[in-house]
């Protein structure tokens, strides 16, 4: 039953990728997609959320009453509509493979404007077709590649549904993710001493320096199966020739195991303070939640649902762990069961 992509998909997919919208910035695809529900006769609104996140596009949202003495269950389905930055202009073509790429160089957007525009045509189709259902219920939120803030400012107590589904897994279809990690993230300030390197260096106390010791001792990259840790941004310094009073870097923790990011990041502090106190340095640190992992067995309904609709669909199933987050995180934390496909 795999069908080949229609024009009009492809069109929309192309029109939507050709509209920049990083984080913050996702009006004009909020635009094109409140458009098309509009086209389908559908009723929608977009919450205030735009304003509490300092962007210019709230969480879209729009629900289908389920058909008459249509029995099943009620899910709905949720994409972002922001993307990484691009770098330079977004040029979508389709090649004579068949794929799409950005002639521009940069990125697509496909994350995750593939899984709008699949959501769009799939309730086109169920509108058309006349498809009995047990009602259904699009989101469509900004922000979810800062951390997850859409999604996270959405009233999910609005859903008539307990069940749902994110596109938002790069990897072949037909993979359905049962777990994602829980996420800490760290931030570090070292203060030490201005002093100028080349008359007075010893009068000094490098803030670089004890924060590259600490880097130095942090576990970073694959700890084990479950657990990584990264060091991604690090400034600090004033001038060439002058003693760093201070240092920042920021860095975070992820763990299937929730326990054992808590340990790595406090393994990570104590590295710190330690770093610092060599140095006769002074550090400033914190920890928050970045986003709450989960894990779902193969025999959870929403994963069953899945996997059923896959196999009918003519797609080898498998199953997997995720590394990153998805707006199903903040889902399943609220208590709903949402699935990663």
């Amino acid at each position: 039953m795999q069908q080949a992509l229609t024009s009009r998909v492809v069109d929309l997919f192309l029109e939507l990728c050709s509209l920049p919208s990083p984080s913050g910035n996702e009006r004009a695809v909020a635009d094109r997609v409140t458009a098309y529900l509009t086209e389908l006769g559908l009723e929608w609104d977009e919450d205030d959320s735009a304003a509490q996140l300092d962007g210019d596009t709230g969480n879209v949202y729009c629900r289908i009453p389920p058909t008459n003495g249509a029995g099943g269950t009620p899910i709905f389905f949720c994409a972002h509509t922001d993307t990484v930055p691009p770098e330079a202009a977004i040029d979508p073509v389709v090649g004579e493979d068949g794929l799409v790429r950005n002639a521009g160089g940069t990125i697509l957007g496909s994350d995750n404007k593939a899984a709008v525009v699949a959501m769009l045509e799939a309730v086109r189709r169920v509108l058309e077709e006349g498809r009995e259902h047990a009602g259904l219920e699009l989101l469509f939120t900004p922000q979810e590649e800062v951390s997850l803030r859409g999604a996270d400012a959405f009233d999910h107590t609005r859903l008539v549904a307990t069940t749902g589904y994110v596109y938002d897994q790069g990897a072949p279809i037909g993979e359905i993710v049962l777990g994602s990690p829980h996420a800490r993230l760290l931030d570090f300030r070292f203060h030490g001493r201005a002093a100028h390197a080349g008359m007075y260096p010893e009068d000094g106390r490098s803030a670089i320096a004890a924060a590259s010791r600490a880097i130095a001792d942090f576990r970073l990259g694959r700890i084990d199966e479950e657990t990584s840790a990264n060091v991604g941004v690090i400034t600090g310094g004033t001038a060439r020739n002058v003693v760093p009073e201070w240092c920042s870097f920021t860095a975070e923790v992820r763990s299937h195991d929730e326990s054992k990011a808590v340990a790595l990041a406090r393994e990570m502090l104590e590295s710190a303070a330690f770093a610092a106190s060599l140095v006769d340095c002074e550090v400033e640190s914190e920890v928050r939640p970045s986003f709450p992992g989960y894990r779902f067995r193969e025999s959870d309904e929403p994963v069953r649902l899945a996997a059923a609709a896959l196999e009918r669909c003519g797609y080898a199933l498998s199953y997997a762990l995720s590394g990153g987050g998805a707006d199903a995180n903040v889902f399943n934390a609220r208590g709903l069961q949402c699935v990663n496909l």
